[in-house]
């Protein structure tokens, strides 16, 4: 299978990580807000997901990711996300219940629009509804590309 070409980092993001090229090394996936010990969940699993990203998250917190399964409060969240996947806004909502005060969410969805992209502006406005906003995007990897997701300071 042939991966498309990367494309630029999305305009109008002033985040430094925006022109990441999406090396999925440690010092790429820092840049996101992972650090060691932290408890990362991840929703969404497939496939087609990339490995290097998941293995460079896994080598910064120093342990491996939750899977949906795990009941506890997490620091981070990653959600890998393809159109079709169904309702966007009610898997940020259901993200947002399982972060920690101060935790974040990683949306990762695919670049090529025939492989499940997502329009970064139904990004933009689920994280709203969920009470959530984006702090910054860059490209994850060859595939795909992430979506860091803050809640406003104090919103418990």
């Amino acid at each position: 299978m042939n991966t498309p070409a990367a494309p630029a980092a999305d305009p109008g993001s002033a985040d430094p990580a925006s022109a990441d090229t999406g090396s999925a090394d440690p010092g790429s996936v820092g840049r996101l807000g992972f650090v060691a010990e932290q408890i990362v969940q991840e929703f969404g699993w497939d496939g087609d997901v990339d490995d290097d990203f998941r293995f460079a998250v896994e080598d910064v917190i120093g342990s491996d990711l939750e899977d949906e399964d795990y009941t506890g409060e997490t620091d981070a969240a990653l959600l890998w996300w393809r159109a079709g996947d169904g309702d966007l806004t009610d898997a940020l909502v259901d993200l947002v219940g399982v972060l920690q005060e101060g935790g974040f969410a990683v949306v990762l969805t695919p670049k090529d629009r025939d492989g499940g992209a997502v329009d970064p502006s139904e990004i933009d406005e689920s994280a709203g509804t969920a009470g959530l906003h984006r702090a910054g995007a860059f490209h994850a990897s060859p595939r795909w590309r992430a979506t860091k997701l803050v809640a406003p300071k104090g919103r418990r």
